[in-house]
């Protein structure tokens, strides 16, 4: 089934008893064992809610089937999700490398492991500079299929391409895309990561993470959720799940509303400079038009003036909310240099383009001709 489909009936849940097949919450913290045991579709025991629960294992069997994987799990946070990675794939003596425009916190906490003797090696995010970091040696490589906030895009089939053939596991976060417009495990990837907090969710309101990938390599991860006590509560899988159902209208129309908003503030003159990849001029953009189904929801533009008329704006802005993270219902502006790129150090961020001048917005659902109205206000107050 396509994935619009799949988004609302993969869960597979129906009940006997009531005809109920819309799957409920399951707050139990554990269950039964009388004698014997009920065996989850992984082959584990059903018996805590730490380890496996039914709300969870809905939304576990829905991402699987989006995602063209094998099997799925659910953590607390994207954090959560990347932790248990990095627990599952690194011992002392073994590489990583991560390019060095990801989530400052997925760096950071990478880095934290050089104290257990693991080579960390942080890359320029660009193509041919991580195919030239793929030694055989390197456990793992991390890249995300669009980089924040400067939306840099990779030749992903290439770069698996060249991981495969050293022995070398491609993990790929896919926030900014979702299984929507990209499907990183078709394309050669091991493990694909989603923080469910923006696109799946959808509304701004659940944080949580999403590891999709073959069972073998899922069932170790399962063993470090369960260690760590970091799988989704029942509460937020049932918020994610439901938010799935609306996943591809939501992704397509804030898709929508980011290229014609983009298109709009390039041809104003009002803002210095829009980095988008679904504009013809940007340098992503044929990759992107090649390798994704859309361009996603997320654009970038700096401001004339500086540092002071991106705080301006931010202190203008009236509908947009200026707020960090991304792919919910309502349109929020955010500052990288304070929110998802304040722990890289000044230097880097000069290097990879991330200033004081710029500024990240996602757009959610609403009328584009209202954002434009917000944005345009706003703007005038900076000059």
């Amino acid at each position: 089934m396509r994935d619009s489909t799949e988004a609302i009936h993969g869960h597979g849940f129906f009940d006997e008893s009531t005809g109920t097949f819309i799957p409920p919450i399951f707050m139990s913290a554990m269950f039964e064992q009388p004698g014997w045991t009920r065996s989850t579709e992984r082959g584990v025991d059903l018996k805590y809610s730490r380890e496996e629960n039914p709300s969870v294992s809905s939304l576990e069997r829905i991402m699987t089937k989006l995602e063209g994987a094998e099997d799925t799990l659910a953590f607390s946070s994207g954090m959560s999700a990347i932790s248990s990675i990095y627990m599952s794939k690194l011992k002392a003596g073994a590489a990583a490398v991560v390019i060095s425009e990801a989530y400052a916190t997925s760096i950071k906490l990478l880095e934290d492991y050089r104290k257990f003797g693991v080579d960390v090696r942080t890359v320029w995010p660009s193509t041919e500079e991580i195919i030239a970091s793929i030694k055989k040696d390197v456990a793992f490589v991390l890249l995300e299929s669009m980089t924040n906030p400067s939306l840099r895009v990779f030749d992903i089939e290439e770069i698996a391409k060249a991981a495969h053939e050293a022995g070398t596991e491609l993990i790929v976060d896919n926030t900014f895309l979702s299984p929507i417009l990209y499907k990183p495990l078709a394309h050669g990837a091991r493990l694909v990561i989603e923080s469910s907090t923006k696109y799946l969710n959808g509304h701004n309101d659940a944080i949580g993470g999403i590891v999709s990938g073959n069972k073998e390599d899922i069932r170790g991860l399962w063993d470090w959720r369960r260690k760590m006590g970091s799988i989704m509560s029942p509460l937020t899988a049932y918020l994610t799940s439901r938010g799935l159902k609306t996943l591809e209208l939501r992704v397509k129309r804030e898709s929508d509303s980011a290229l014609r908003i983009a298109r709009w503030l390039s041809e104003s003159g009002m803002v210095k400079e829009v980095i988008y990849p679904g504009l013809e001029d940007n340098p992503y953009h044929k990759l992107a038009k090649k390798q994704f189904t859309g361009f996603g929801g997320v654009l970038c533009f700096r401001v004339r003036g500086g540092g002071a008329a991106a705080k301006l704006l931010l202190k203008s802005i009236k509908l947009i909310k200026p707020a960090p993270s991304l792919g919910g219902t309502e349109s929020l502006i955010s500052y990288p240099i304070i929110s998802a790129s304040s722990s890289l150090d000044q230097a880097s961020r000069q290097k990879l383009g991330i200033t004081d001048d710029l500024l990240r917005l996602s757009l959610g659902v609403e009328d584009p001709e209202d954002l434009m109205a917000d944005l345009r206000q706003a703007l005038g107050r900076t000059g």
